[in-house]
């Protein structure tokens, strides 16, 4: 596989790869978290490709303080080959060159498959509430 940033014309297939892999929710319009993305350090969100095919995605961040992964996906029928795990050392590797020192995922409760392989990669549950608060609806 292929790590490669992000193209904007990269769009419809990379939420095409969202919708298959269960991560757009309809409180949140796909097309404006890859427009907020592409303002804000676009050069951490990623794409795998595999036989000229998108097939793996990363959007990460870091505000200074700590990083962040979104939309981390790959496609279900390239699973369990190691590409989320090489997807996620070159985000790791962009976000250390940035200084950063600790890397954080949210992950809906409900998704053990998430959970696992996060744990795989040596993340573990940190002992906190996450909370948020809409500041535009998408819907």
């Amino acid at each position: 596989m292929m790590i490669r940033s992000y193209h904007p014309n990269d769009e419809t297939t990379v939420i095409a790869l969202w919708e298959r892999c269960g991560l757009t929710r309809p409180w949140n319009d796909p097309r404006k978290d890859i427009a907020r993305k592409l303002d804000v350090a676009r050069e951490l969100f990623l794409v795998g490709v595999l036989d000229g095919e998108i097939v793996a995605s990363a959007m990460g961040g870091y505000d200074g303080h700590r990083g962040w992964v979104n939309y981390l996906a790959v496609a279900p029928e390239v699973r369990r080959r190691g590409l989320g795990a090489r997807l996620m050392a070159e985000l790791e590797r962009l976000l250390r060159e940035r200084g950063c020192a600790k890397l954080n995922v949210q992950i809906r409760a409900a998704n053990a498959d998430a959970t696992g392989f996060y744990r795989a990669l040596g993340f573990s549950i940190d002992d906190v509430v996450s909370m948020g608060k809409r500041l535009e609806r998408d819907d």
